[in-house]
């Protein structure tokens, strides 16, 4: 609960110093333009991204694979489509690395990797163990 409170009022309060920093480089108003710009090529990108992801999905599909990665792709590029429509820069910075198919890659397999299920000794296993059960159906 403490996490979420202080992302709560610390990400905008580092959105507003980023956006008085940049303003007063740049200017208010290109500061308002700028912010607006990213909005707009973010989602427009998104969805480029989006459909591409949603092909790729529906290829594995009829392969008779299974479209994981296409279904965490899009799960992502919609957070960074959020991301990039609330305004502030360091969300836009963070919205265009989840877009960008190579560094979400790289991001899928730093918090991917070493996944797995522990043994009783210690040693990771990624298999889970189960039981089949057959139950008879009633006979008439």
């Amino acid at each position: 609960m403490n996490t979420f409170f202080s992302v709560f009022i610390g990400l905008p309060a580092i959105e507003i110093f980023l956006m008085i920093k940049i303003g007063g480089k740049i200017g208010a108003l290109n500061t308002i333009g700028l912010i607006f710009l990213t909005a707009i090529i973010g989602v427009y990108y998104a969805r480029i991204q989006g459909i591409r992801t949603l092909r790729s999905g529906i290829i594995n599909l009829y392969q008779n694979k299974a479209p994981i990665k296409e279904l965490i792709s899009g799960a992502s590029i919609a957070f960074a489509a959020l991301l990039l429509i609330f305004p502030g820069f360091l969300t836009d910075v963070v919205g265009f690395i989840l877009l960008i198919p190579l560094t979400r890659n790289i991001l899928f397999k730093y918090f991917i990797k070493g996944k797995g299920i522990e043994n009783n000794d210690g040693k990771k296993n990624n298999t889970i163990d189960g039981e089949i059960i057959n139950k008879k159906k009633d006979e008439l």
